[in-house]
């Protein structure tokens, strides 16, 4: 079967399309036909052995799909040939077929398409995890998201808005300060591209604070990190919950005294390790989920699709943080 494969670490330029065996369901697992593939954050360490998990080469990148089951293994139970479902594979999903743990599969609702099935679990697992089971959001709460144009970004605005808070979106341009607000932010800080001096880290702290009001904010999701944590942090309110959820500007740095002075928890969010130590607390957020884009208060924005020969330009565009939304690739 046809699959887009990394044979030797280096980056998406490095991608090649080749053949792959086809999988066999084995026990606790179903074969999906692929008819979506998502692109993600740790597609773009994985293939230059990056990432914690180090697939054996030749590998296809892609942990997160949309398409049809196949074949069911010994032991699965809930699913049936032919049923429309989304699933988090890892790696091996610009393939294809791909063999999937059932654990990792949700049916999907009648109304959405493959396209939004691809893009909806890891953004909106993450982020729904993060504001209910670590940040134990509440309506009402001020909320600062970093990183606010990018995928999981405008998943957490979206989701915020959902649970009734107020959201302030951080990102890096104009253009992306748009779909920011599209998404739902009450108010968006521009910040300069770091790094940052002293003086400069105030400067970005005081932007974020005057967005904040007088309180402060209850919630920081950081899906950036770099020289833009400790800035925020430093517009936190007393008591407040700061969310790492990622770093791909660099792994933050943080002054701990601002911590003891705000007492505000830091708080990181691994939110594929919450899905494999607690699947029936996930299974409850993902239905949540559904209920949700039913209602039309959430929705993944793709921005851009491509054909599996030219994933690897989707993995680039990714890689270099000029996406906005998600990236959706047709297999």
């Amino acid at each position: 079967m046809r699959a887009l494969l990394s044979t030797a670490s280096g980056g998406p330029e490095t991608l090649v399309m080749g053949e792959l065996p086809e999988p066999t369901a084995g026990p606790g697992q179903v074969v999906v036909a692929v008819k979506a593939c998502s692109i993600n954050f740790p597609d773009t360490l994985m293939i230059v052995d990056l990432y914690q998990f180090k697939p054996e080469r030749p590998f296809a990148p892609g942990g997160e799909i949309a398409g049809t089951v196949e074949a069911i293994g010994e032991g699965v139970t809930g699913f049936a040939i032919g049923d429309r479902v989304i699933g988090l594979c890892g790696n091996g999903g610009l393939t294809e077929k791909v063999a999937v743990a059932a654990f990792n599969c949700f049916k999907m609702p009648d109304a959405m398409s493959f396209d939004d099935g691809a893009a909806l679990l890891m953004t909106y697992g993450t982020s729904i995890h993060a504001l209910k089971d670590r940040g134990h959001m509440k309506s009402g709460d001020n909320v600062l998201v970093l990183g606010g144009a990018g995928g999981i970004g405008i998943s957490a605005i979206e989701l915020a808005k959902a649970f009734g808070g107020r959201v302030v979106a951080g990102v890096s341009s104009e253009a992306k300060a748009d779909i920011a607000r599209e998404a739902g932010a009450d108010e968006v800080v521009v910040y300069p591209h770091q790094p940052f001096d002293k003086d400069q880290s105030k400067a970005v702290a005081e932007l974020f604070k005057t967005a904040a009001g007088r309180d402060g904010y209850n919630i920081i999701y950081d899906t950036v990190g770099g020289d833009y944590s400790e800035p925020a942090v430093r517009s936190i309110a007393w008591e407040g919950k700061f969310l790492v959820v990622g770093f791909p500007a660099g792994i933050a740095k943080l002054p701990l005294n601002l911590t003891l002075l705000k007492s505000c928890d830091v708080c990181g969010v691994f939110w594929g390790a919450f899905a494999a130590r607690t699947p029936q607390k996930n299974h409850a957020n993902i239905a949540e989920l559904f209920d949700l884009y039913a209602a039309g208060k959430i929705k993944p924005r793709i921005s851009e699709t491509f054909a599996l020969a030219d994933a690897g330009t989707a993995i680039a565009r990714l890689g270099d943080r000029a996406a906005v939304g998600k990236l959706v690739v047709h297999i």
